[in-house]
């Protein structure tokens, strides 16, 4: 399956539009992440612990969405746009939501 950012796809064209199709993934972050990322914060450098939670997200909400694209008879998703959210009173679970357009081409 292909999936880009793009409206369209060198070399490829677009016979049929399926559909807008979403993945999403809510995450919440664990106290041992909590308090590396607060060391993090105190003594300065990057937050793997965080890093790692926001790449896994990212990946799975892709994933879901290609998985809801195939579903529908489409192999390709094109415009795909990621948008990363904190939820929670505490602001301890992340949402990421990966969309784009369901389409088959040629």
């Amino acid at each position: 399956m292909i999936i880009t950012t793009t409206p369209s796809i060198d070399g490829k064209r677009i016979t049929q539009y399926k559909g807008i199709v979403f993945g999403e993934i809510v995450s919440g972050v664990n106290l041992l992440k909590d308090i590396a990322a607060g060391l993090s914060n105190i003594f300065g450098g990057r937050s793997n612990s965080y890093e790692d939670e926001l790449i896994r997200a990212r990946l799975n909400a892709l994933k879901e969405m290609e998985q809801r694209a195939l579903e529908i008879g489409a192999n390709a998703v094109v415009g795909v746009d990621i948008d990363y959210e904190v939820l929670g009173s505490d602001n301890g679970m992340l949402m990421v939501t990966a969309s784009g357009t369901a389409v088959i081409c040629e």
